[in-house]
């Protein structure tokens, strides 16, 4: 997220709350954010140039979240594509799957961010967030700022194996971290037809080659494009050369984490010292709401 309200600040954070609709294992939870914090700092995320933390160690996101709630219409909520995608899959839906665009909400409306990186999947997400800013401030008095959607078409939407968004809830991924045999397993299990090499296909249906196009440099894209296009397209041998891209794009990365995981209390003391910047900011607006509504008295 992006807020303006001094100046530019990018706001990042690992959504341990929101995980919660879906792992209910303590050990699981707790490393898998640890983990998540050293995936984002072995990218090359700069926690001195942005505001970063795990979102539970902010709890005046919890109590927006009511107060939004209180206002959030249920027809709203029902029409969510998500949850109802999710629903359409067997997942047994709970209370937490249902109001999980209000949290959401909250994320975004607690740092008056301005501007939020979605994919088209999340875009209805924070078309509810705009909805509960403008119905908020309608009722309570100008307090929210209206966040706007920032959408690179270039990577709206990743698909996964199997051409769907990629997931872990589809478990259709290939981590950024996996290397070797695993790696390699999960590359080649891209889903692709039955076309025969020599046939033409056509690249913009086919999930391998969008992938492909996220780490190939354009000169080697626009020589797959044309194997596509006019015949000699074989998925084998492209899959091993995505193999040897993403190996090689994050190999860099993957050392560094293997740093940052040895040391799990540094990770701790990076998150802690930017919950503190988050709080900082967070309290400012839940003020202002509790004010509002009627919360001083």
């Amino acid at each position: 997220m992006i807020s303006h309200m001094e100046q530019a600040e990018l706001y990042v954070f690992i959504v341990d709350l929101h995980a919660l609709t879906s792992v209910h294992d303590r050990q699981r939870l707790a490393q898998g954010t640890i983990e998540a914090a050293a995936d984002f700092l072995a990218l090359g995320l700069d926690p001195d140039k942005c505001i970063f933390w795990v979102q539970s160690d902010v709890p005046e996101v919890c109590e927006l979240t009511w107060v939004l709630s209180t206002i959030a219409p249920m027809g709203l909520l029902e029409r969510c594509h998500s949850y109802k995608d999710k629903v359409a899959k067997g997942i047994s839906p709970s209370h937490g799957l249902f109001s999980y665009p209000v949290l959401m909400a909250a994320d975004i409306l607690l740092y008056q961010a301005q501007q939020v990186p979605v994919g088209k999947d999340q875009k209805q997400h924070l078309e509810v967030a705009r909805d509960l800013a403008q119905k908020f401030n309608n009722e309570f008095g100008e307090t929210f700022v209206v966040p706007e959607p920032a959408i690179d078409e270039n990577t709206a939407t990743v698909p996964g194996l199997d051409g769907q968004k990629m997931s872990k809830s589809y478990d259709n991924t290939i981590p950024i971290f996996l290397e070797g045999k695993d790696l390699k397993k999960r590359i080649m299990a891209i889903q692709t037809d039955a076309t025969p090499v020599e046939e033409p296909k056509n690249p913009d249906t086919c999930n391998l080659f969008q992938i492909f196009r996220l780490f190939a440099p354009p000169s080697r894209l626009a020589q797959v494009r044309d194997l596509y296009v006019n015949g000699g397209a074989a998925y084998g041998y492209l899959k091993l050369e995505l193999l040897e891209l993403i190996s090689d794009y994050f190999a860099a990365a993957r050392e560094r984490k293997k740093e940052l995981l040895a040391d799990p209390a540094e990770v701790r003391r990076i998150m802690q010292k930017g919950a503190e910047k988050a709080r900082a900011k967070a309290v400012v607006t839940l003020d202002l709401v509790r004010d509002r509504v009627g919360l001083r008295y």
